[in-house]
């Protein structure tokens, strides 16, 4: 590990939170002022049903109220249900993502950086998803549907797919017949380009397989189990090069677990050696968000 990592790993955790909530509001209000809402492109979620929302009003009545006030207003339910469902934590740095968003969208003005809408599209897409997935990969969200599908994941264990399906095909037909369907297809684009993004940074769904080698193997191994719910295998293990006795530790786990399991690593064991390799599929006893919930309350923790 370098001394870069290890000077991060020294940064409490609730500072790093606050910045990536600062540099995820940032992007997504730059996106929606800079690249969406000027090229008439419309987000995914609840975002875009804001921006919808938002520019209807000013077609139908002439009304201009900013995209902001929409975004705060559609979040206020979800972050209730979110609270009620989810947990404090988690909602709490989501609901601070939102109203920061809602603030920089408001004051940040809506500038026409590029005629090209397709450049838009793109740039509004990758922005945003970049926004995105770091709030995620840090133990939060950006609001809206984020917090649904954890809540429907908690409660019946099915995946939000579908549902965002149909809610960004309603914006995109909505988009096509009030506004036009060059609007519409730029929409598929942007949200496609988001996705990518989501998933490159941070994919919950997606499973790693972790190799530590450490001598404080005792360290670790309760907190993974305690604070992880996860089971690992210890396998003695010695340097080649060194010739230094040491165990190593495997487990696999979600992307969405990722960073809390990065922590445990640095504070037990800041030299120790960890690999990370993607895994296709487990079959076996892997636990699901709801089972380790229930084993957590079983613990006591």
């Amino acid at each position: 590990m370098g001394k870069s990592a290890v000077i991060l790993n020294k940064i409490p955790d609730k500072i790093k939170r606050i910045a990536v909530i600062f540099c995820s509001s940032v992007l997504l209000a730059c996106a929606l002022n800079l690249f969406l809402i000027p090229g008439n492109i419309f987000g995914a979620g609840l975002n875009g049903i804001a921006q919808l929302i938002s520019s209807l009003l000013v077609k139908i009545t002439g009304i201009n109220i900013e995209t902001g006030y929409f975004i705060f207003l559609l979040n206020v339910p979800v972050g209730i249900l979110g609270w009620l469902k989810v947990g404090k934590s988690f909602t709490y740095y989501s609901v601070l993502t939102v109203l920061l968003t809602t603030v920089l969208s408001i004051i940040i003005p809506v500038v026409h950086l590029t005629p090209d809408p397709l450049m838009g599209a793109l740039f509004g897409g990758v922005i945003t998803g970049a926004g995105v997935g770091y709030a995620l990969k840090y133990g939060f969200s950006t609001g809206g549907m984020d917090i649904v599908a954890v809540v429907l994941n908690k409660t019946t264990g099915k995946s939000i797919g579908s549902l965002m399906m149909v809610i960004n095909m309603m914006i995109i037909l909505t988009a096509g017949i009030y506004f036009s369907w060059q609007s519409a297809l730029y929409t598929i684009i942007s949200n496609y380009a988001m996705t990518r993004v989501v998933d490159g940074i941070h994919t919950s769904h997606q499973k790693l397989t972790a190799f530590v080698v450490t001598k404080h193997a005792d360290i670790i191994l309760p907190k993974i189990k305690n604070s992880l719910i996860r089971g690992v295998t210890v396998l003695p293990s010695s340097g080649g090069y060194s010739d230094s006795k040491s165990q190593t530790l495997m487990t696999v786990l979600t992307r969405y677990e990722l960073y809390r399991f990065k922590q445990i690593i640095a504070q037990a064991d800041p030299v120790a050696f960890v690999n990370f390799v993607n895994t296709a599929d487990v079959t076996g006893n892997f636990a699901d968000e709801k089972q380790q919930a229930e084993i957590k309350n079983k613990l006591g923790n």
